[in-house]
């Protein structure tokens, strides 16, 4: 059975956003170019154009889909343990994943700034990730919740730095 025209621009979206999303753990947001994320998916960037407006919705894409796995991660981490098993799995994601991390940082291609995505896309990822994390606040409050997901990223970064060998400790 051949697939449908929708399912065929579904499979070829999905695409895409796998290759754009090895693009971005490589060479984060500045560096990947729309050309580079066509060239990496087989397609012309004018194909691309066909499924998303520009490399910053591509970008918001694959994040939504990081900040959907990790607010289920979360959600189940509370559903077993409250606020210690919501902040474990927030720290166990990250730690599985370390290009998660740095995709919601942005932290691909010139270290630590601020930086986003412009109006239309930022309102909507800042809302996904407090969706994630709201299980934590539930559970802890919104200063405990911070604390632990500050806590959490710097252990990380730590981590993925080997930065905590200097302490002799391990992240988690």
């Amino acid at each position: 059975m051949s697939m449908t025209r929708p399912d065929k621009n579904a499979a070829k979206r999905d695409h895409i956003l796998a290759a754009a999303k090895a693009l971005f753990a490589e060479a984060g947001l500045e560096g990947a170019s729309l050309r580079a994320i066509a060239a990496r998916a087989g397609y012309t960037p004018a194909a691309l154009y066909f499924h998303f407006p520009s490399r910053e919705a591509i970008y918001a894409e694959v994040l939504r889909d990081s900040l959907a796995r990790l607010k289920a991660a979360v959600a189940g981490g509370a559903a077993r343990d409250g606020f210690r098993g919501a902040a474990l799995a927030l720290f166990d994601f990250y730690a599985a994943h370390p290009q998660e991390l740095a995709l919601g940082f942005y932290l691909g291609g010139g270290g630590l700034a601020p930086r986003g995505l412009g109006q239309g896309l930022d309102p909507g990822l800042n809302a996904a990730l407090l969706a994630a994390l709201a299980p934590m606040r539930a559970a802890g409050g919104q200063e405990v919740a911070t604390e632990a997901f500050a806590l959490a990223v710097g252990l990380l970064v730590m981590s993925e730095t080997r930065r905590i060998r200097l302490f002799g400790l391990s992240a988690r």
